[in-house]
């Protein structure tokens, strides 16, 4: 029987809709940080201020934006360094913008005091403020505290528990893990990764993976998703990669927006985290994250952005410090950037025992505290009776715990939670008592999806005379413990914490249960019998002599290998959380070239969290092709056959880049004694260059780049044009503005322009499939800016899948706005398009060479 490769099914439509933030009105509440001295009534905080200012003349600039007051310093200071004039700043790489070396040390706290703050743009938002401020009209301290302070650890069925209170109707509030699929429970689905719905390019499936798994969350009575997680891929062996969804801020961007809007279109609470610069799990929670404002607004912020922007209803603040502050009781942070510039209505959530103070998180931003208790099953709080006492005494006043409570309530009541919500089944602590376990099945069919996702994320890296699609050998085998199931079954371990059989998923606190786990000797298995091919196997990965017998005499042999990392609370094979390399586990190098020495006809399949070292095999001329699978979830064998045997054409791209040498990426990990330092700093001194950006910067040539995918079909791109929605010209007055459905930014000289995000130019490409089977192309739109933006050689803004049948063409378009081609001007304190002619490009990965390119002005030009 001969398979007909030419008819790849076409992907199914899903219908994405959403209506567009429409334009909000300007909010008139004053600067915090300069009001005008006529609106000061008290003579002495008038002389406060002008000490304040000559302060700011005569300061010393430091090196790092400080961003708010820390336990960890334990000093403060009134002066405010100048800042450097730029014709005496001489780091290139961001000449003529200098960093900001304005310190925040003596920056008021900064909360909103009234309604006017929130200027809402969607009547969802401001009927579910109004909504909740009548419900707790008449509500005590003690029972608005309640809200913002959870039960502690294991004191309820959730893995954070808001307590309920009953002569208020109120049900309480479930909080649940994790961004694969709802933690700790059964009859739910294990959802591919999110490095693997980065590696997809596809908004449609983005969102359509965030509303399935909201369904789950909601049918199982949880409140609160505690996903997605958008931390970026700074450094490749950092342990957490694989949730997150990889090395680009407007990749990770798209993907956390989508899943925030699929989660939420589904009626569940999305919390996006860990906000910020959390990117490793060595000294996670010791660590002080060292970059620049720049840096943050335009690479580690900007995911957290697209979060606020789709309504997301909860941040989660992380362990680290940020420049010597701890992220949840940073003022600078949670009420400058994120609620004020970002005009984020909902709650900042500390992550599990992040929280280090009372009265100073509370009045610094922080909303909710989780789990509750100071450290896990203490049941002491920095809250709880204290925040009470703290609001009756005036150290944190009635004004802030009132916005603290809305905040938590306004999601509530704008996802219509208040009404017919579903009990909570499941009892996470406890989840074998039968007593606490409803078993709610709540997968539907969802396992059409995961499988989808799964072959529409994997990557095809190598393919020598087209190999791939298998055409009914008559002969298989396959090598490797990662393609058989694991001796102790799929849920073998706690949370994931080990590492045989087929890798599927990290471990950690972003794992969950699998329902049932396709191995791809199962998936295999099924088509060899459906051909007549037959199928042999061996999985040992150290028994080198045994895998070479087996391989020899077949028609072609898949080796599989895989490379595991998660969460630093559990240490599987030496690897704590973090890998300790990038390297293949288990031997997987020297099991690939035992096996391509002796078979001419070797496919190598790797499931791995990140990008590994495949220098050792990769050129060896019996390797026909590569197939990188990442962690498909409970479909992984089913997913990985489409692609083998054709059913689905690769369309995949790398969402990072993989090096030749672990030493050519921009940073590694820190890896300070704590025992040395009390708190270590992990400098982001690469700053922009992240990732690709870093191998264009350096000129280093990687083995595979961002955006990277083969097809089994071909396309050409063609027709490549920009022009601009309306006569008004681009200007340098670009201020920061309403970055939110939910509100917008008043500090300082920032000006609230909706039109800063509102699509302004359009760029269009022609995609011809010029091969001879229906496939999918996903063209990248990069820009180049003029040099004397600083910026990195190119950078990604945005993408498209197209699906051709083989001679058809089509017109992709990608739209920019002036935030898209802007840059943070960090003197100035706002986004600026620089002068100049920018470059257009529009390729098939980040390195693409035969990618059409053009040149544009956006702004002003010679």
């Amino acid at each position: 029987m001969t398979r007909q490769t030419h008819k790849y099914r076409p992907l199914p439509h899903l219908d994405l809709s959403y209506s567009a933030s429409p334009t909000l009105p300007t909010p008139t509440r004053p600067s915090r940080k300069f009001p005008h001295p006529l609106s000061v009534l008290n003579k002495t905080v008038l002389i406060m201020l002008l000490l304040g200012m000559i302060v700011l003349w005569l300061g010393f600039g430091l090196p790092y934006i400080k961003i708010g007051t820390s336990k960890a310093q334990n000093t403060t200071t009134n002066s405010i360094p100048s800042l450097p004039s730029s014709s005496n700043y001489t780091n290139s790489s961001f000449s003529p913008y200098p960093p900001l070396n304005h310190t925040y040390l003596s920056s008021p706290v900064a909360y909103p005091l009234n309604a006017s703050y929130y200027n809402p743009s969607k009547s969802k938002w401001h009927k579910a403020r109004r909504q909740a401020q009548a419900y707790l009209a008449n509500w005590t301290i003690e029972e608005k505290v309640t809200l913002t302070t959870g039960m502690g650890w294991e004191q309820g069925r959730c893995l954070g528990n808001i307590a309920p209170i009953p002569s208020k109707n109120f049900s309480g509030l479930c909080l649940m893990d994790s961004p694969t699929g709802i933690r700790l429970t059964d009859y739910n689905s294990a959802f591919e990764a999110g490095v693997n719905v980065a590696s997809t390019f596809d908004k449609h499936l983005m969102y359509a993976r965030g509303y399935a798994m909201g369904q789950e969350f909601k049918g199982k009575g949880a409140h609160i998703a505690l996903a997605p997680m958008t931390n970026m891929y700074r450094v490749p062996a950092a342990g957490r990669n694989w949730e997150g969804f990889g090395g680009d801020p407007y990749l990770s961007g798209w993907a956390t927006e989508m899943s925030v809007r699929g989660l939420q279109d589904a009626g569940v609470q999305a919390t996006v985290k860990h906000f910020i610069a959390n990117e490793q799990e060595r000294n996670r929670t010791t660590s002080t994250s060292q970059l620049t404002d720049r840096t943050m607004r335009e690479i580690y912020s900007h995911p957290f952005l697209k979060a606020v922007q789709a309504d997301v209803s909860s941040v989660m603040c992380s362990y680290n410090l940020l420049n010597g502050t701890w992220a949840c009781e940073n003022p600078e942070l949670l009420n400058g950037i994120l609620k004020e510039d970002f005009g984020f209505q909902g709650y900042v959530m500390s992550d599990w025992n992040a929280q280090h103070s009372g009265v100073y998180s509370a009045n610094n931003g922080l909303d909710m505290s989780m789990p509750g208790d100071i450290e896990q099953k203490s049941l002491t709080s920095y809250w709880g009776r204290n925040l009470t006492e703290a609001a009756n005494n005036g150290s944190v006043s009635v004004d802030r715990l009132d916005d603290m409570v809305l905040r938590i309530l306004t999601p509530y009541f704008m996802l219509g939670q208040n009404e017919g919500y579903p009990q909570v089944s499941f009892d996470a602590a406890r989840s074998r008592a039968e007593g606490n376990n409803s078993h709610v099945d709540v997968r539907g069919d969802h396992a059409k999806l995961i499988r989808q996702i799964g072959a529409a994320s994997t990557v095809l890296l190598k393919n020598t005379n087209k190999t791939l699609p298998l055409k009914t050998p008559r002969k298989i085998t396959l090598i490797g413990s990662d393609l058989g199931p694991s001796y102790k079954g799929p849920n073998g371990y706690s949370d994931r914490g080990g590492d045989e059989g087929t890798l599927a998923m990290g471990w950690g606190s972003g794992s969950c249960n699998f329902p049932y786990l396709v191995d791809p000797l199962q998936a295999i298995s099924e088509t060899a019998i459906k051909d007549g091919s037959t199928l042999d196997w061996f999985f040992n990965d150290f028994d080198l002599e045994g895998a070479v017998d087996t391989a020899l005499g077949s028609e072609v042999v898949i080796v599989g290998i895989n490379s595991d990392s998660g969460e630093g609370y559990i240490t599987v094979e030496g690897n704590i959380g973090d890998r300790n390399n990038i390297s293949a586990w288990h031997g997987g190098d020297d099991l690939v070239k035992a096996v391509a020495g002796v078979n001419n006809n070797t496919i190598v399949v790797v499931h791995s969290v990140g990008p590994i070292d495949m220098e050792a095999w990769i050129d060896h001329p019996n390797i026909t092709a590569v197939l990188w699978a990442g962690l498909p979830g409970q479909e992984s064998g089913h997913s990985l056959v489409d692609i083998l045997y054709g059913e689905y054409n690769p369309a995949g791209r790398l969402p990072y880049t993989i090096a030749k040498h672990l030493q050519d990426y921009p940073a590694q990990l820190n890896y300070v004694d704590t025992d040395e330092v009390e708190h270590p700093i992990v400098e982001y001194r690469e700053q922009l260059n992240i990732d690709y950006r870093h191998f264009l910067a350096k000129n280093i040539t990687p083995r595979y780049e961002f955006g990277y995918g083969l097809s089994y079909t071909t396309f050409e791109y063609g027709g490549l044009d920009i022009w601009e929605e309306d006569e008004l010209k681009g200007k340098d007055d670009i201020r920061n503005a309403t970055l939110s459905s939910s509100g917008g930014s008043t500090r300082g000289n920032l000006i609230v322009d909706d039109r800063l995000h509102k699509p302004r130019w359009t760029v269009s490409v022609d995609v011809t499939n010029t091969g001879d089977v229906l496939g999918c192309d996903i063209p990248q739109l990069y820009l180049s800016y003029p040099e004397e933006a600083g910026e990195p050689p190119k950078v990604l803004r945005d993408f498209n899948r197209v699906q051709l049948w083989p001679g058809d063409t089509k017109t992709v378009t990608f739209q920019l706005s002036k935030y898209d081609v802007s840059i943070w001007d960090v003197v100035r304190q706002k986004w600026v398009i620089p002068k100049g002619n920018f470059g257009i490009e529009v390729g098939r990965s980040s390195m693409d060479e035969k990618g059409l390119k053009m040149e544009w002005c956006f702004r002003e030009c010679d």
